[in-house]
């Protein structure tokens, strides 16, 4: 069931607790994976269009954690963590995410990114699982495959300046 397109993103509803993510990337697998694993790179791409990241820190390793906090063109700003659960380079990250904000809760999701290897170019798949469905509609109702699809072509930016 296709939820939104943001771009060449694909948002779909595996099951009542699940988001899957999918989007492919001009680039072979072992730079996807680079980039989406060093702070250097995350740094310059993650978040939506317009947004700037001041606070970058990965601790990438099993049982490491991470926290990003993003700026908004206003100064708005919106601060995510998560600990990295198992790491399988350059195929498969899992982590988990919570998004700070308190008035919502503070919630807090599984995230399992695979990347698939299709030689010069690479599909992403990130299954994001929810304690519950009023949490993964949430997350839906929140704009997130809008941010989502601006995030992943900031990423496909980012690569294209690398090769």
């Amino acid at each position: 069931m296709p939820v939104q397109n943001s771009s060449a993103l694909v948002v779909t509803l595996p099951s009542d607790l699940e988001i899957l993510l999918t989007r492919e990337f001009d680039a072979p697998r072992h730079l996807v994976f680079e980039a989406m694993t060093k702070p250097e790179y995350v740094s310059q791409w993650w978040g939506c269009s317009g947004s700037t990241m001041p606070v970058c820190e990965m601790d990438f390793r099993t049982g490491g954690s991470w926290r990003f906090v993003l700026r908004m063109d206003g100064g708005e700003e919106f601060a995510f963590h998560g600990v990295y659960q198992e790491i399988v380079p350059p195929e498969m990250v899992v982590s988990t995410e919570c998004y700070e904000e308190p008035k919502f809760g503070n919630p807090e999701w599984l995230a399992t990114m695979c990347l698939e290897d299709l030689g010069e170019r690479t599909r992403m798949t990130t299954l994001v699982r929810h304690k519950s469905v009023e949490a993964r509609n949430g997350h839906l109702q929140s704009g997130m495959e809008t941010g989502a699809g601006q995030t992943f072509d900031r990423l496909a930016e980012l690569l294209a300046s690398m090769r």
